[in-house]
């Protein structure tokens, strides 16, 4: 969805974007990636080489090693359809379940996000939604955006043919100038239901978060087996994402909200607590990450991002 995101993390973790409806995660495109592993050897991992590997490296990257090249099937992008809408959300519950509805049933070929937060000064909470579809006929493109614009009312409205290029070039070509370390919360959810609406509304109105966003995923990311790969949350529709400025209050709303999350997306997550695991893998797939663990990070060099301890937590995994 930016053009000065790295590849590194991006091919490892999943990578939402937003042609993701149509085709995919990022690593769903991946097929082969070379991998200096711990011990100093350097693999390849495909679905015929470490195969293994290939699949833990696809959800869990950082925990196996470092990825020194990729290899990606891809597809040429033209021009697409692009919009940037801006709504009063004064009715923030309202809002979030209608983009929902609206977001998850729309075509494949139609992926968007929604930005929002807290209300300042009086204002009306605002909510800018930015939606692309994979389509350069304009007639197609505003079939598509037309029930967004129905969601609530519309302050500003931006709607162009662009090239797939243009939108990811709008990142600046600088460096990243980063300021403390970020304290920002993740979860997948299947949809947007009105229990889970409201709770997030009770969230943006507290002023513990400053940065909430939802990704559309589903369609094309749905298509693919659970098994398949590390991430296994298939069955989302909906990524989450919330900053805020301090860890401690910003947990005590979030852990409130957890009933109703489905997952957790790695690239958006600065929670260290171990328990998080649990929400990043199902049982079944962190089972099979910490045995693979033990075989190519045993001393668990590779321990900075969202660590998978490969001692065994369990008897059931003590006997695997």
């Amino acid at each position: 969805d930016y053009g000065g995101v790295g590849v590194g993390g991006l091919a490892t973790a999943g990578g939402i974007g937003f042609l993701g409806r149509k085709q995919g995660l990022t690593i769903d495109h991946l097929r082969a990636a070379e991998i200096v592993l711990a011990d100093g050897s350097v693999a390849r991992a495909s679905d015929t080489e470490h195969p293994d590997l290939f699949w833990a490296i696809r959800g869990a990257g950082a925990n196996f090693g470092i990825v020194t090249s990729f290899e990606f099937e891809v597809e040429r992008v033209g021009n697409v359809g692009w919009a940037q809408l801006v709504f009063d959300a004064g009715d923030t519950a309202g809002f979030l379940e209608r983009f929902g509805q609206v977001a998850s049933s729309a075509p494949r070929d139609t992926t968007a996000f929604v930005v929002m937060g807290p209300p300042r000064g009086g204002q009306p909470v605002i909510a800018q939604v930015m939606a692309m579809v994979a389509a350069d006929d304009p007639d197609v493109v505003v079939s598509r955006l037309q029930p967004f614009v129905q969601i609530a009312p519309l302050l500003q409205q931006q709607a162009v043919i662009v090239p797939y290029a243009g939108v990811m070039g709008m990142a600046p070509d600088a460096e990243h100038q980063a300021q403390g370390e970020p304290v920002s919360r993740s979860a997948l959810i299947r949809e947007i239901t009105p229990a889970f609406a409201a709770a997030a509304a009770g969230f943006l109105n507290s002023a513990l978060v400053y940065f909430f966003q939802l990704r559309t995923v589903g369609g094309a990311v749905a298509d693919v087996d659970p098994d398949a790969t590390a991430y296994a949350h298939r069955t989302a529709g909906f990524s989450v994402v919330a900053m805020g400025t301090s860890s401690r209050r910003l947990d005590q709303a979030w852990d409130g909200l957890r009933d109703q999350f489905d997952g957790l997306y790695l690239s958006f997550e600065s929670d260290p607590r171990p328990e998080r695991l649990a929400d990043a893998f199902p049982p079944k797939t962190l089972a099979r990450l910490r045995k693979l663990k033990r075989r190519y990070d045993p001393d668990n060099l590779f321990r900075d991002n969202f660590n998978i301890d490969p001692a065994p937590t369990s008897l059931a995994e003590t006997a695997s």
